[in-house]
C-alpha cells in the first residue's frame, strides 16, 4: 500500500520523470536521501516499472487497434506477443466484445502497417479493428 508521500513522489515523476532526487525532495518536504531510497523501493517492488519520454505528437502516427481472440488461445498469451512488437505503446485486455485494445504509437504510416500486418497474423486473433487517432487531449 501507498502513502501520501509515495503518492505524491509518483506524481511529480508522472510530470516530469526528469526530476532530481533533490528537487523532489524540496518540493515535498523530505531529505534528498529518504526521496532516493521511496523511489528504490517503489522499483524494487515495481510500483514504477519504467521511465518513459513523450515525443512531440507531431511527430507521431497513432493508432487503437481493437483485438478478438479466439476462445482456443489464453488471451494474456496473445497479449504476450503483441506488447513485444514494435510500435505497440500500450495494451489491454478487455470486457465486452473486444478482448483485447492496442495503441499503437509509430513514425510512419507504414511501420504502422507493419506493425498492424503483424498482429493480425497471430496465432489466435479472430479479427481486428484498426482506428486511427486525429487528436490528443490531455
Amino acid at each position: 500500500m501507498l502513502d501520501e508521500v509515495d503518492q505524491k513522489i509518483i506524481e511529480i515523476l508522472k510530470k516530469n520523470a526528469r526530476n532530481s532526487f533533490a528537487k523532489i525532495a524540496e518540493e515535498i518536504n523530505l531529505s534528498e536521501t529518504d526521496v532516493r531510497n521511496r523511489i528504490k523501493k517503489l522499483l524494487d517492488n515495481e510500483v514504477i516499472k519504467r521511465f518513459t519520454i513523450e515525443v512531440d505528437e507531431e511527430l507521431q502516427i497513432k493508432a487503437i487497434i481493437l483485438i478478438s481472440a479466439t476462445p482456443s488461445r489464453d488471451t494474456p498469451d496473445i497479449s504476450q506477443e503483441i506488447i513485444k512488437l514494435d510500435g505497440v505503446s500500450y495494451l489491454y485486455e478487455l470486457t465486452g466484445e473486444y478482448d483485447i485494445i492496442a495503441i499503437l504509437s509509430t513514425t510512419t504510416l507504414e511501420k504502422l502497417n507493419k506493425c498492424i500486418e503483424k498482429i493480425r497474423v497471430i496465432d489466435g486473433i479472430l479479427s481486428t479493428n484498426t482506428s486511427l487517432i486525429l487528436r490528443s487531449w490531455f
